[in-house]
């Protein structure tokens, strides 16, 4: 491999949105350019947030003799090729993660060790599992081994400098998990696993194709659930964000915080720009399910989408009405999958409340550098009994299925 050069920006800004986009494969939204902008422009990222950007490049010049500079400067970088880059954020909590590691922070501070700052390559609120380093198209598989190499070699030197406790990489896809778990002895990598349920699309030709797969009990409440919301005159719709007005999302913006604090006690993560912002950047991949009672929007969910998911992430609503969130949240997103022959639904993080309703358990995994050695070890041991339970509550959450045993879902490879 020719020269490599790896530098670290404190702004998405430092990056040109075409030379940044280059490097994913997918349409997968959380990764544009545009997803990390609308972040900083709301504020939702910044060093007061306690998610400071701190994005990994890689550089590689033409004709050079193998190397790794750390912190080259952008002048000379900009000499070179990008070829890959490092989502990277500094932390200084651990909010808006989902993959929860309180209990770490707590260890550390009882042994009067600072747990924060951290490095975490991840995307912000978001437990979508997708690409979490981009790499130039066509790059071979050794070549993608061998850059990941070297940035979890400057991801380390990086945490020395700023006296980071650990780095997270948080929820990759199966390629790059893979790959991450080979270089796991090398780097000291600790593999944890989680669950998510997903809903899959086994070529169903509209919602009542799908209930057909479900056995006649989970049938009927589903349809049951469905009328308790349309018997009340609540008439739901889904909108590209090209077509939703600024003032909506106005009214969105204050459900998912009136929502937020009436769940956690906290305001939400987002500022009101992001989704602005998002509609006019990426208005064809940002959806936005609107309820409306009496000709006012009472309640919303917004969705992304790519070319093959369909992701629900914030909801929001002015009051609680039986069966609203599963129809804006659950059903809606079912209905638009099939609709747009989308492969898979992806609703968030949590809930058992969706097995009932076909979301299958899946697992998702995440990777843990801790600098400290016994407590390395220590975490090591955690997250290997944590992976024997979570694979006991798959097997478990799978029993409670609601699909007949004819279901053309359960034939499919997933």
């Amino acid at each position: 491999m020719n020269r490599v050069r790896i530098t670290f920006i404190s702004s998405i800004f430092d990056i040109e949105p075409a030379a940044w986009d280059a490097l994913w494969s997918s349409r997968y939204p959380f990764a544009r350019h545009a997803f990390f902008a609308a972040l900083e422009i709301s504020k939702s990222t910044h060093l007061e947030s306690g998610w400071q950007p701190c994005h990994l490049l890689v550089w590689q010049d033409i004709d050079c003799v193998d190397s790794l500079a750390s912190d080259s400067s952008p002048a000379e970088a900009n000499k070179a090729e990008l070829i890959s880059c490092c989502p990277l954020f500094i932390k200084t909590h651990s909010y808006g993660e989902y993959v929860f590691d309180w209990s770490w922070a707590d260890a550390y501070q009882q042994a009067g060790l600072e747990y924060y700052p951290k490095l975490l390559n991840a995307i912000p609120f978001t437990p979508a599992t997708g690409e979490r380093i981009g790499f130039q198209q066509n790059t071979c598989e050794n070549k993608k081994t061998e850059i990941l190499n070297l940035i979890l070699d400057a991801i380390k030197v990086k945490a020395n400098d700023i006296n980071a406790s650990s780095f997270h990489c948080l929820f990759p896809e199966s390629t790059q998990s893979l790959n991450l778990s080979r270089l796991s002895e090398t780097h000291k990598l600790h593999q944890r696993e989680g669950c998510q349920f997903h809903w899959f699309n086994a070529d169903y030709e509209n919602f009542d194709d799908f209930l057909n797969e479900c056995v006649s009990r989970k049938r009927k409440m589903i349809r049951k659930e469905r009328k308790k919301v349309s018997n009340q005159g609540i008439d739901i719709s889904m909108h590209l964000a090209r077509d939703v007005s600024e003032a909506d999302w106005k009214v969105f913006y204050a459900l998912y915080h009136r929502t937020y604090l009436k769940r956690s006690g906290r305001p939400g993560y987002l500022g009101e720009e992001f989704f602005t912002q998002l509609a006019k950047d990426l208005p064809d991949q940002l959806i936005l399910a609107k309820a409306v009672l009496n000709e006012q929007f009472i309640a919303g969910a917004v969705y992304f989408r790519d070319d093959t998911t369909l992701y629900g992430r914030y909801w929001g609503t002015m009051q609680d009405i039986d069966g609203l969130h599963f129809e804006t949240c659950y059903y809606q997103g079912i209905e638009y999958a099939i609709k747009h022959k989308l492969q898979r639904f992806d609703p968030g993080a949590q809930g058992e409340h969706k097995i009932q309703r076909g979301f299958i358990p899946k697992k998702t995994v995440s990777y843990h550098w801790l600098k400290h050695n016994e407590f390395s070890a220590a975490v090591g041991d955690f997250v290997k009994k944590e992976r024997d339970h979570n694979a006991l509550y798959i097997n478990d959450t799978t029993q409670y299925l609601p699909f007949n045993e004819n279901a053309k879902i359960l034939e499919k490879d997933l």
